[in-house]
């Protein structure tokens, strides 16, 4: 059966600096309406940077909606119209000054397809190269190099939870060869 829900009508009722939330009514495949919220984000990036020891280059930062520092891989939002391959590029450069001589696309992730549009695009890079960190002006961040290995374990553990470091960490790992 198809399950398709056709949209009848949308508002927009917040437009922000990254974000837009509409409330869009959708016509369900049995006939019946309903609300659905919904957050449009223009995506992102984000990188697992590995160097030839396996250590991964890791961004900690704050995080206001949950009050804390969290340990998470190189990542930023994709500008209007940007491509994500030279977004990763980007952000990778900005947080960690670090640029890669090789690229390998690891799939897209749908953060939370229930209520958001956001789409994060995951690279691994290796054969890096050490230049300076040039985080956007109200950007803060440490820079920390862990072992891959370390990585995995606190993943395992629960220590880190952003989604998009979860999913970069454990994809990393299962084709890491020390390429």
């Amino acid at each position: 059966m198809d399950y398709t829900e056709q949209p009848v009508r949308r508002v927009s009722t917040y437009q922000g600096v990254v974000v837009e939330l509409t409330e869009d009514i959708v016509k369900l495949s049995n006939g019946a309406t309903t609300v659905r919220e919904v957050v449009h984000h223009p995506g992102g990036v984000c990188v697992a940077a590995v160097d030839a020891d396996g250590n991964v280059a890791m961004v900690r930062q704050f995080r206001y909606p949950f009050g804390a520092h969290l340990l998470e891989l190189p990542a930023g939002k994709l500008e209007k119209g940007e491509e994500p391959f030279p977004a990763a590029q980007r952000e990778l450069s900005e947080e960690t000054g670090l640029e890669a001589d090789q690229w390998r696309e690891l799939g897209a992730i749908c953060v939370s397809p229930g209520i958001s549009t956001e789409k994060l695009y995951l690279y691994m890079a290796t054969g890096l190269h050490q230049g300076a960190a040039h985080p956007d002006p109200n950007e803060f961040l440490d820079v920390e190099r862990i072992p891959l290995s370390q990585l995995v374990q606190m993943v395992d553990r629960g220590e880190i939870q952003d989604a998009k470091t979860v999913v970069g960490v454990l994809k990393t790992a299962a084709i890491w060869g020390g390429d």
